[in-house]
């Protein structure tokens, strides 16, 4: 039986990755989906979770449980019924940025976040990765500082996120592709088409 493809951008702020995003689904005709916040319910546990810069704390194992359960909603009443109809998918944001943000940023156990987001979406793997990679400063700049409860985590848990990507992308390189986020949305696009395009080729 003929799937969709399952295509994931990740990135940290500022990287440009929901742009990109968007132009590979409209080139791809693809659907263009998001987490949290891809169904009904991860709408509203988006709000809890992202909120307002100075909105009240969420204790990190918490923020990570309330993660896996957008993502076991999302999977179970968008993602498997989408690529089951033959159709590609476009996600902003997928289980690596749980690894990142949680594991690396919030200092939990990489390992457990993995299982316990392998567990909300029975196992569904996405068939490429692209990460959009730029200088710190440039994603800075792009963020305009910060306006919710991630963006505001401070400098020292948006590197350790932007390693965490890096490390993940070098553990996994048949899945993984790293593309430069710099420059203009047309010519980042392109990098990210002609990326696709050879790795699909390969295979």
């Amino acid at each position: 039986m003929t799937t969709g493809r399952f295509i994931v951008f990740e990135g940290g702020e500022g990287t440009g990755k929901s742009t990109q995003a968007a132009l590979l689904a409209e080139h791809l005709d693809a659907l263009l989906t998001r987490e949290p916040g891809g169904t009904e319910l991860g709408a509203s546990l988006r709000g809890l979770l992202l909120g307002a810069a100075g909105d009240g704390p969420i204790a990190d194992r918490a923020e990570a449980l309330l993660m896996a359960a957008d993502r076991a909603q999302h999977a179970a009443e968008l993602l498997r019924p989408t690529l089951a109809a033959g159709r590609d998918v476009v996600c902003d944001r997928y289980i690596p940025s749980t690894v990142a943000y949680q594991g690396a940023g919030r200092g939990l156990d990489a390992g457990d976040l993995t299982r316990i987001s392998e567990w909300a979406v029975d196992g569904l793997e996405p068939d490429v990765v692209v990460l959009l990679v730029v200088p710190e400063e440039v994603a800075w700049e792009r963020t305009g500082g910060a306006r919710d409860r991630i963006e505001a985590a401070g400098r020292g848990f948006h590197r350790r996120v932007a390693a965490s990507f890096r490390e993940q992308a070098a553990a996994d390189p048949d899945r993984w592709v790293l593309v430069d986020g710099t420059g203009g949305v047309d010519e980042v696009g392109s990098r990210v088409r002609d990326a696709l395009r050879r790795r699909w080729s390969d295979r």
